[in-house]
């Protein structure tokens, strides 16, 4: 067993990452608390875009257009909350039942690949019950890996968020800064690409096929008349009504 003495090495650096991190948390907040007031310029996952896509093609394909939540649809609204987080404006930002399902998942997947005993094989990846908010705090500070560090980052960055902001302005900065293609970000980005028309004149019908390309944009961006894509847009449209608003 290690003793570990308050002057030890050990102890000195196991105190230094825990400032380290109660530092960076801090970071996080002030952050955060600012984006009560102002519009985030840009988020960690679009700056990693902005360097993928200049790397891979020299220049910068990018449409971006703040637009405040009143000149965003109400359908894309409810269009996105009924496809990515039916419950978002009750929830505190985690759905846990969709968190148990996905620890239990990861712990499956952990055991399958520890059976499965090939030195060359990938870690499984960590998946979770994402909600609208938690992908926001992804979104805006985090890296894409998989990880239950990373996870663990995105749960705090979670509870800040709605201890901080309302729903009302989680939802805002989400529908503005979110991927809906490649180099196309935000509502009003989207709508211009896809319709040629601003994001408070979405249909029903536009909203919730919007909608339906968050969890893959790039993908269908690529291949419009997925039978998959045309499927669930109706069935989204179908469920809009239900939609609760922050």
């Amino acid at each position: 067993m290690i003793k570990l003495s308050r002057t030890s090495p050990l102890w000195r650096w196991l105190l230094l990452v825990l400032v380290a991190w109660l530092g960076l948390q801090v970071f996080f907040l002030a952050r955060i608390a600012l984006m009560a007031r102002l519009a985030p310029e840009s988020t960690a996952f679009e700056r990693s875009e902005t360097w993928r896509i200049v790397t891979a093609q020299g220049h910068l394909p990018w449409r971006q257009d703040w637009v405040p939540y009143t000149n965003i649809s109400n359908h894309l609204k409810r269009a996105v909350i009924v496809s990515e987080d039916d419950i978002f404006a009750q929830h505190d930002g985690v759905q846990w039942d969709a968190i148990e399902k996905a620890w239990a998942k990861n712990a499956k997947a952990q055991l399958q690949a520890s059976r499965a005993a090939a030195p060359t094989s990938r870690p499984p990846k960590v998946v979770g019950g994402s909600t609208i908010t938690q992908q926001l705090a992804k979104n805006l500070f985090l890296s894409g890996e998989r990880t239950l560090l990373r996870k663990g980052q995105e749960f705090v960055l979670t509870l800040m968020l709605e201890a901080v902001l309302d729903k009302r302005r989680i939802l805002e900065i989400y529908l503005n800064h979110v991927e809906w293609g490649e180099g196309i970000f935000g509502a009003e980005a989207a709508a211009q690409h896809y319709f040629r028309k601003p994001a408070a004149q979405l249909s029903p019908w536009e909203a919730a096929r919007l909608a339906v390309m968050l969890p893959r944009p790039k993908y269908y961006q690529k291949f419009p008349q997925s039978e998959y894509l045309a499927g669930r847009t109706a069935i989204i449209v179908a469920r809009m009504g239900g939609a609760q608003l922050p």
